[in-house]
């Protein structure tokens, strides 16, 4: 069995991309394990008590419910609107979810983990946290948010935390059950810095659950974070052992980064001290930005999901969160990337390889395609696609989606290539037929078999291309093409292009046509380009464009940038040449790494030339 979640998303604003991204994680998971026949639960919903709700309910007029209603509402439409296969939508206004917490609390109460005092502390109403006066930024700024925080002082109840120190690194050691490993590392760190109680209820507003009628203290509303976290048994009916209960604990709790301590930290003791099984796994992802910088109404570059779906299509949108960034790093969203990944990958890989199946199979063999002789010819082929979707798995499995599409699209180059190598209509005028439709369908077999794997991830497209092959993408397909490695026939049908080019952004502002082109000296003189020698080259994990570089300046100066030209060259053989860049351009966030300046080069027809000086010159030499 397999139980999915997504936090609970927070409803004091409208989804935004970190919302889709977790949520398009969490659904492509899902669909995966129910592919591969597990029997799966999915749940997602909204986080509805608080402070900052009651806050931002009176400034518009609502009552606290209305205000929850009607965000949450907003999501619940969105993720319907992007089809994802959501089992439980889970609101922490329901009543189911308000008895189970009580009852819960009733319960580490009387076992003598929470205790009534007194506390003092800064508050950050944007967090619903409390902080040490060491903890804080300057001028009393939350740590996490950079936002003010209030001096509070007032009776609470605490949980006993301190208790499971040492319970919660055994867990950390023994299960392992942190994704990526390196946030692992920090949370040990976090947690052997020493343990303090938790205040765990509030007085100071209303907007929450009350204490359980047995402790008699009804001014107390439950910290909006011990309420929160106990929703992903709650919904399972758990307390009147309802049929979904079997799923706890969960198989992974997807997170963001900035709330991992809460999920990592209080909840695992908050679940030792309720005698409740541990998650197997908690991933941990980073942000989006936006070309660098956090997004924000008041930067006005806050990217709504749903126009990028629109535009681009969803199987795009998806495509382009899950292949763009490493789980766990930071993302940059950037239209031309999301461009170039349609065009190069989606369009250029993966729909003409459905359009070429069709047209040589319609032109050569009359829409049969079959599986004879294809190992016989092609065994070479089939191994190594058969390894990359061995390892694509591997890689879902181990919550590093970008690298499971990677290893899909290496599948598909390798029929691609296939094509362009043996030439099948070359070997249909030398008399080789059957070779030439053994290719066939060793890339019929190969597109049918990323599909199936790539179907967790794009439902759409990949429903198009069994349609056109006459296949179905199930568990028993799954078992057969991926599992048996079996191989297929196929009787094609004609369908639609599954992805087009891209010829200009769909989102942003293009800039007005203008007759005249030409600049004036003093516009390029704002231009600072200069020479610098590469001192280290390297790939990215993950990109087929990028090379990041190490160039030195004047002065010894070191600066990294990044540029696209990885299939042009070789990083090793670029260490110690001389190339122009320009130093003064704007910093920017390219495929989570700062880049800082740009090398130029030169298109010359399918290829592209580094500009560098003919003769050594000093570094930081000026360009004029």
């Amino acid at each position: 069995m397999r139980y999915i979640t997504t936090p609970i998303y927070y409803v004091n604003d409208v989804p935004h991309l970190g919302h889709a991204y977790t949520t398009i994680i969490a659904d492509t998971l899902a669909r995966f394990y129910r592919l591969q026949g597990h029997e799966t639960l999915l749940l997602t919903g909204t986080d509805e008590h608080g402070q900052k709700i009651e806050q931002a309910a009176k400034a518009r007029n609502f009552t606290p419910k209305q205000y929850a209603d009607k965000i949450s509402s907003e999501f619940k439409k969105l993720w319907d609107e992007f089809e994802i296969s959501y089992d439980i939508y889970a609101r922490t206004t329901d009543s189911r979810h308000i008895e189970f917490v009580k009852d819960l609390f009733l319960k580490m109460w009387k076992k003598g983990d929470i205790y009534k005092d007194k506390y003092e502390g800064y508050y950050c109403i944007s967090c619903e946290s409390f902080f040490t006066k060491t903890q804080l930024k300057d001028e009393n700024t939350c740590p996490d948010c950079g936002k003010k925080t209030e001096l509070l002082e007032e009776e609470s109840y605490f949980f006993r935390l301190s208790k499971y120190q040492d319970a919660i690194l055994k867990w950390y050691e023994e299960a392992d059950p942190i994704l990526p490993k390196n946030k692992k590392t920090e949370l040990i760190n976090f947690v052997q810095s020493g343990l303090k109680d938790l205040s765990i209820t509030r007085t100071s507003f209303d907007w929450g659950i009350k204490l359980p009628d047995e402790i008699k203290d009804n001014k107390h509303i439950i910290y909006v974070w011990l309420d929160a976290l106990f929703i992903y048994v709650s919904s399972l009916d758990f307390l009147n052992q309802g049929k979904n209960a079997k799923f706890w604990p969960a198989h992974l709790l997807l997170v963001g980064k900035d709330i991992l301590r809460f999920h990592a930290v209080y909840f695992p003791a908050f679940l030792m001290s309720a005698h409740l099984a541990l998650p197997r796994f908690i991933g941990a992802h980073g942000w989006w930005t936006k070309e660098g910088e956090k997004m924000s109404k008041s930067k006005g570059n806050v990217i709504k999901p749903k126009d990028i779906a629109d535009a681009y299509g969803l199987d795009a949108f998806r495509y382009f969160l899950l292949r763009e960034v490493p789980f766990g790093n930071d993302g940059d969203f950037s239209e031309t990337m999301l461009i170039n990944r349609i065009n190069s990958e989606l369009n250029n890989e993966f729909g003409n390889l459905l359009s070429r199946i069709v047209g040589m199979s319609s032109k050569y063999s009359n829409g049969i395609i079959l599986n004879e002789g294809i190992l016989e010819n092609f065994k070479t082929e089939f191994d190594v696609v058969q390894k990359h979707l061995e390892d694509s798995i591997i890689f879902l499995e181990n919550l590093q989606p970008n690298r499971y599409l990677e290893e899909l699209f290496k599948a598909l180059a390798v029929a691609n290539l296939s094509i362009t190598k043996y030439e099948p209509w070359n070997l249909i005028k030398k008399g080789e037929v059957k070779k030439a439709n053994a290719l066939i369908g060793l890339c019929a077999n190969i597109l049918a078999k990323v599909s199936l794997l790539l179907s967790p991830t794009l439902p759409k497209s990949t429903a198009k291309v069994a349609e056109s092959l006459n296949f179905k993408i199930d568990t028993k397909n799954y078992q057969a093409l991926i599992l048996e490695k079996q191989l297929l026939n196929f009787k094609v049908n004609a369908q639609e292009a599954l992805f087009t080019k891209i010829e200009k952004p769909l989102l942003a502002q293009e800039a007005p046509l203008q007759q005249e082109q030409k600049i004036k000296i003093d516009d390029f003189a704002k231009i600072e380009i200069k020479v610098a020698m590469v001192k280290a080259c390297e790939n990215i994990q993950g990109s087929k464009k990028l090379l990041k570089f190490q160039l030195e300046l004047d002065n010894g100066e070191l600066r990294q940038v990044l540029s696209g030209i990885a299939e042009y060259y070789k990083a090793d053989e670029l260490i110690g040449k001389q190339v122009c860049v320009i130093t003064n351009l704007k910093k920017a966030k390219i495929f989570g790494y700062e880049s800082d300046g740009m090398i130029l080069t030169a298109q010359s027809g399918d290829d592209c030339v580094l500009i560098g000086p003919k003769e050594l010159v000093l570094n930081g030499s000026l360009i004029s």
